[in-house]
């Protein structure tokens, strides 16, 4: 239990933390930022508010200009038994990317920021 306290403020300093020191947001044409949104749309990332991993991730978005759908593990049981069903385990951070051939599921933090660099950075 009191672990789970220090983790949860910890955590909480740390998302704190990330709000005062966030960079500015990538800068695009309003036609290609429009084109990024709707494919984002695929997009949603499984998460924690606390988690540092996953405000790493929420730092590479918003670095990059990336308004992907957040659904919080923690708060919505629905969106818990979805990853757990679909990702095999309940670990966050995790993109679901949605295409033609069906659902992925991306589980680590540095392979999701290089996914996203990859698509939408700058060598897009």
């Amino acid at each position: 239990m009191l672990v789970k306290i220090v983790r949860e403020g910890l955590g909480r300093a740390i998302a704190l933390g990330d709000l005062v020191t966030r960079g500015s947001k990538m800068k695009r044409s309003e036609e290609q930022q429009a084109r990024i949104a709707e494919e984002l749309q695929s997009l949603s990332l499984y998460q924690f508010y606390a988690c540092p991993f996953c405000i790493k991730v929420r730092r590479a978005m918003h670095r990059l200009n990336l308004p992907i759908e957040t659904r919080d593990v923690n708060r919505h049981p629905q969106f818990r038994q979805e990853l757990e069903h679909n990702a095999g385990k309940v670990k966050v951070p995790c993109l679901r990317i949605d295409d033609a051939q069906g659902s992925q599921w991306m589980l680590e933090s540095g392979d999701i920021i290089a996914y996203l660099e990859q698509r939408y950075g700058q060598a897009a």
